[in-house]
């Protein structure tokens, strides 16, 4: 509220009273006009004319002077008046405060002349005005008030409730909603900082959630990537305790297959905790050539499974390391359900975008027609794989980050094997 608004407020006020208190001072003042030398030069007259007069009964006649008045007999009759209403009696006349002067002629009195008093319709005239003027400084109070309660309204009320709105929902998490800038009401001086307080809070979350994603996302990769070389030294450990020379040896190299299932059931568990950010994993595409992509599928057979790896010549878009984890998910999967041996084959496919296929193949059996479906959702496994370790993800992985590459995963059973197919596009 600005106190400049307030005094002004005040002074109409003040000045509106002193006006009606003086107006109401003066008009109480006003007497009734006296008529001393007209009444009685009226006396005089009708005494001149007293035989005419009496011989009238209740006659209204024109007033020939400034006042009204009424003639009566000394029995009381009234014989002339000139306004209805007036008093007619010595005794009205006298409760109205009207003049009463006898008519006399020769020391005898002829009757009496009742002159009008205006006083009381005066009074009323002055109380009417009174209450005119009143009723007239109430409106102007009234029209004053609800002007300055509309002000308050606009001005105060309704940029603090929209103030009250922004903070609620800025307390709710909604920091996208920017406040609406008024620098004419009160607290338009508060606006554009509580909107920058706004941006630097969401500034603030952007940049906490970036690096939660970001620990997130390290997480994730390093707990994924983690299992192929677990995997690996799991391998060789079988291998080497099929050439162990004594008993010793055998559980030295027992112990080291066990702390490789420890290690492996504790990055699961560490990659369940960060699968819901899965999703927030970056992909960044850009020029491979079938060559690298040869060499990720030799990397990826650490067991030499696969015994000659066809890779057309293509330059695809797809990001390196993504495309690597999902050949290495995929291979190890193979090792894991059907360890047999691996082939991959490519072809080209397509129209106006043209896309490099490969199909990685085993000769496991495959899995039920029904669940070819469901092995790259979230969680589910096939039926062949009751009784072995897994979490259900690599296939889920898999197919994300080939999506997010603008290509595709897709399985299916032929010859008696699983297929992964995976389609990259074809770099233009």
């Amino acid at each position: 509220m600005k106190t400049r608004i307030l005094i002004i407020y005040m002074a109409v006020f003040a000045v509106l009273g002193v006006l009606v208190c003086i107006y109401i001072a003066r008009g109480s003042r006003q007497e009734a006009p006296a008529y001393p030398t007209e009444i009685n030069r009226l006396v005089i007259r009708l005494s001149e004319e007293w035989d005419s007069v009496e011989s009238c009964r209740d006659q209204k006649i024109t007033a020939d002077e400034p006042f009204e008045y009424a003639v009566i007999d000394t029995e009381g009759n009234l014989l002339q008046y000139t306004k209805e209403g007036i008093a007619t009696s010595v005794s009205t006349a006298t409760t109205q405060f009207d003049v009463i002067r006898d008519i006399e002629r020769d020391g005898n009195v002829l009757g009496r002349v009742l002159v009008h008093n205006p006083y009381l319709e005066l009074q009323g005239k002055r109380d009417i005005r009174q209450a005119v003027m009143i009723g007239i400084l109430f409106l102007i109070m009234l029209i004053i008030s609800a002007g300055y309660f509309i002000y308050l309204r606009r001005r105060v009320v309704q940029p603090f409730d929209r103030l009250k709105g922004f903070a609620t929902r800025v307390a709710a998490g909604d920091l996208e909603t920017p406040l609406e800038m008024d620098r004419a009401h009160v607290f338009g001086a508060f606006t554009e900082s509580f909107d920058i307080m706004r941006e630097e809070l969401k500034a603030s979350r952007d940049r906490e959630a970036e690096a939660v994603r970001s620990r997130k996302e390290l997480v994730a990769e390093l707990s994924h990537d983690i299992k192929t070389p677990v995997a690996s030294i799991k391998a060789m450990a079988d291998v080497m305790s099929l050439t162990a020379k004594d008993d010793m040896e055998r559980d030295t190299i027992a112990a080291i297959n066990g702390k490789a299932d420890q290690i492996d059931h504790l990055i699961s568990n560490l990659f369940h905790a960060t699968l819901e950010e899965l999703e927030q994993l970056e992909v960044k595409t850009e020029e491979l050539s079938s060559t690298e992509i040869l060499q990720m599928v030799r990397e990826a057979d650490y067991q030499k499974k696969t015994a000659a790896p066809d890779i057309k010549d293509a330059v695809v878009m797809a990001d390196r390391l993504r495309l690597n984890q999902v050949i290495s998910n995929i291979i190890a999967n193979s090792y894991k359900y059907a360890g047999t041996g691996i082939q991959v084959h490519s072809s080209y496919e397509g129209g106006e975008q043209q896309y490099l296929v490969m199909e990685i193949s085993d000769s496991g059996g495959g899995v039920p027609e029904e669940e070819l479906e469901l092995v790259t959702e979230k969680f589910k496994r096939g039926s062949n794989a009751a009784g072995k370790d897994g979490s259900g993800l690599g296939l889920y992985i898999s197919r994300y980050f080939m999506e997010k590459m603008g290509g595709s995963l897709e399985c299916l059973n032929r010859d008696g094997g699983f297929v992964v197919r995976l389609k990259l596009p074809i770099a233009r």
